[in-house]
Parts: structure tokens; sequence; C-alpha cells
């Protein structure tokens, strides 16, 4: 699909600032040009480089991805969780006091089983077609090869450990995810590399995957500027609203007039949220990743365990285990040691890469910023302050997959035109 065909002739009339080029903010911009809008995006880094969020994510299109974070009796787990500063969840005691208000809300918000299903609800919206849609992003961006729909597998040790997960798949069979079972000699056939101690598998076939998130963003990204966006490359810093109209966007480099903003910075978001008049909980969920060059054995479908709580799968330069949340902050320094653990959990998932020469691979680690509320919803729609500024970010884990979806959204609120999904429970002033 060229761009002459997949995109209007306008871009005269309404301008548009989209502040942010992830996932979300890429996707909006193609959306807005594609619904003839006259596009500026404002982003300081290189779109798809390191620092970006969904360079590093697991790269999972995991259209099942509905369940939140908390469930019922989570606040349980809390003194693990500061005890632990190498668990799965961890909470850094020094930014304990600032991160409280957010964790209390984020325990609240999954209280019981029927706040998790409306929650589920509302995140499928967003979520059911998102490997189709971002099929039709890769292609129309020259990146095909970089979405794969093929399904994704969760491992688990006995049967035991899958029926201690029942709620999480109990609330996803209500909002429509299928799935089969592969089970001892079958999940060994199609997983002959993971190790002995998983009998069973979830296979959850309608979900995809992305081979190169961070190349996938900037290919994104490159479609924008070349289908006729403009990039100012610097910070945005706050807004220019008169008699509740957006006058301009202002940034490090000067105001941009315009009739209408995004704010797609993803963890960086608050701030610009409440210079917009809607202050919103937004929180970091620092995940970590290791990527390992030069690996012989793997899965053979992207694979999350339960036992790790991490993925691993196939990228275009190498078996990547993702995972881990921390709770520490945009400015704390990394904990590398939450990486080797990853690196450890995965050679234990598959033991033959223990055995590869060291001077064989190649094992780098990364760190990134899930944009998180603590309700595990993320927030679209206008701002208090203005109609004509657009709130999209707040995903948590599934940033990368509900990106398309949520580009469409909010392309649609910076036109004037109803939103094709009732956003009601995305709405930014739940917080107030």
């Amino acid at each position: 699909m060229t761009v002459a065909r997949s995109f209007s002739a306008g871009g005269a009339g309404r301008h548009a600032v989209v502040i942010g080029a992830g996932a979300v903010g890429s996707a909006t911009a193609i959306e807005a040009l594609r619904a003839g809008l006259r596009v500026t995006v404002v982003e300081p880094g290189e779109p798809g480089g390191p620092q970006a969020t969904s360079y590093g994510n697991a790269g999972w299109l995991s259209s099942h991805s509905v369940v939140p974070p908390a469930l019922p009796g989570a606040w349980r787990k809390v003194p693990g969780w500061l005890a632990d500063p190498l668990g799965p969840l961890a909470l850094r005691w020094r930014y304990l006091p600032r991160s409280l208000p957010w964790l209390l809300r984020y325990l609240a918000s999954g209280w019981t089983e029927a706040r998790v299903q409306r929650t589920a609800d509302a995140l499928r919206t967003l979520l059911a077609d998102a490997p189709a849609l971002h099929a039709r992003l890769a292609a129309e961006a020259g990146v095909p090869q970089l979405i794969e729909q093929r399904g994704l597998l969760h491992a688990y040790r006995s049967r035991e450990e899958f029926e201690s997960d029942a709620l999480g798949w109990r609330v996803r069979r209500r909002t429509g995810v299928q799935w089969d079972e592969w089970a001892g000699p079958e999940l060994r056939q199609r997983e002959p590399d993971l190790d002995a101690r998983y009998t069973l598998g979830i296979f959850v076939p309608e979900a995809g995957h992305c081979r190169n998130p961070g190349a996938y963003v900037a290919a994104l990204a490159r479609h924008a500027m070349e289908a006729g966006a403009e990039r100012v490359a610097a910070r945005a810093t706050g807004f220019r609203i008169e008699g509740g109209r957006l006058r301009a966007v202002q940034t490090e480099a000067g105001e941009i007039v315009c009739d209408a903003a995004a704010i797609c910075a993803g963890a960086r978001s608050g701030p610009l949220a409440a210079l917009a008049g809607s202050p919103v909980p937004l929180e970091s969920e620092r995940g970590y990743h290791v990527v390992v060059e030069g690996a012989v054995v793997g899965p053979r479908t992207p694979t999350m365990v339960a036992d790790g709580k991490l993925i691993a799968h196939w990228m275009d330069g190498g078996l990547r285990a993702a995972g881990q949340v921390e709770i520490g902050g945009l400015e704390a320094a990394p904990d590398w040691r939450r990486a080797e653990i990853l690196h450890r959990h995965l050679q234990s998932m598959f033991p033959a890469l223990a055995d590869q020469p060291a001077d064989s691979v190649v094992v780098k680690h990364w760190l990134g910023h899930r944009p998180s509320l603590p309700d595990g919803l993320p927030c679209i729609g206008a701002a208090a302050a203005s109609a004509d500024v657009v709130l999209a970010f707040g995903h948590g884990h599934v940033g990368l997959c509900g990106s398309a979806r949520t580009g469409r959204l909010a392309a649609q609120l910076l036109a004037g035109t109803a939103p094709e999904t009732a956003l009601g429970p995305f709405d930014p002033g739940r917080f107030s």
C-alpha cells in the first residue's frame, strides 16, 4: 500500500501536534495523517532508539493480556516485594514514600474478581484485533516481516500450577479468549528445547509478536514523516490554552501553533497531563531484558513461563528474555542483577544454553520504563483544561500491543470525530 493511497490529500486545515514518537505516538501520527490532519511530531530522542520503552520490550502482541497485574489478595505479597529486591516485582525502599499512593490504588483496583473483570472487558476492546492492526501498519511502513501471528505459549510445570492462575484464565475466557492445551508429549514435540519440568502448555493462537520492536517503531515514525508529518527534535514543556482552546504547544525550541495535541510521551507524560488540567497517578514499572546473541536453542513459539514470570522468544538480534517489575522511579540507576536473573532463568528454561561456550555468545542488558496507571487501564481522552488536548498513555504491560488501536482512537479525537470504541473506562477524569 503506497503513501498516496493510504493518506488523505488534506493537511492545510486542522493542525495536530503529537508529543512522543514511541509506539502510541507514531501510530497516532499515522492515523491523524490518514484522517487528513496536518501533523507535527515532537520527540527529542531517536524514534525506536534504546531510550524508548518499546525498544526492549518482550515484543508480544498478546491480545489476551487483559488481566491487570493486581489480583485479589495481592496485598499479602507486599512484604515480600519489599523484602526481596530481586523478586519478579520489587519495591525500592527509598522510593516507597513517593510510590505508596500509587501502590494503594494498584492493590484496590484488583480487590475483587468483579473489578478485574471490568478492567479485562475494557482492555479487550483495545487489544482483540491488535495483531491484524499491527500487520497492516507494518506492511504500510515497509516492514511486514517484523509482525508475525502464530500464537503465544504459556508454560506451566504442572496442572496445579496452571490452576493457581485459574482466575486470570476464567476472566480471559469471559472476554472471548480461546486457547489450546499442549500436555506432556505434545508439549515436548512442539517445544523440544524447553526444560522437561514444564508439562503443560496453554497456547493462544489469536496472538502475535514483533520480531524487533525498536526497528518497528522506528519504521512507523519514518513512515509518518514520509507521509507528510514534520518532526521537531525537542522536548515538549507545556501548552498555551486560552478560553479553553489550545493555541500552541510549548517546546524547548519554541511554540508550535496548533489546533490540537496528543500527549503520547509514555512514562514522562504525567507532568504534561497535569499542565493540561488532568493530573493522573502515572508511575514507571521498570522492566529489564537480556538478549543472548549467538544462542542456538530456544522456543519454537514465543513463550512465557509461570515460574519465572518472564517471556522468551527470538528477536532479529538474538534470543530475548524480558520481564521483571521494579518500582523505583525514572531516575534511579539500573540494578543489572535483575537482568542477570533473567539470563539465569533463560538458561534454566533451555538448559542447552548453559552448555554453549562462553565465547560463542554475547549477552546484552537493557532497562526501560513502562508507563503504568494503578488500575491497569491507560488514559485515552480529553484533558480537563481543553478538549483540544488528548491524553493517550499509561498502557503498562500492553503498550506495544495496544498502540495500534489507541493511535486510531487518539486520531479520531484529534480530528473531532466520534471514537470507534467507547472510551468511558479510559477517561482521564476517573482519577479526579
